[in-house]
């Protein structure tokens, strides 16, 4: 899940970003879900882009209890 900003920059909310079907900059940020509901946010298609990579990193990325890296 990520967090995202509405598009009035007040109300956040998570959203599971394996539903975004694409993401379109019109110019603001509007996403469209699997469901074809549609939220707009505040944030990039870039920013966003980088917060799914990073939600997905921390899941493929585990650690033991030391802290190493297992892959």
């Amino acid at each position: 899940m990520i967090k995202l900003t509405r598009i009035n920059k007040v109300e956040k909310f998570w959203i599971n970003e394996h539903q975004i079907e694409y993401m379109e900059e019109t110019p603001d940020t509007i996403l469209t879900m699997v469901s074809g509901r549609k939220y707009a946010v505040a944030e990039t298609a870039a920013e966003i882009t980088t917060l799914i990579l990073g939600a997905r990193r921390a899941v493929l990325i585990s650690r033991d209890e030391d802290g190493e890296i297992i892959i």
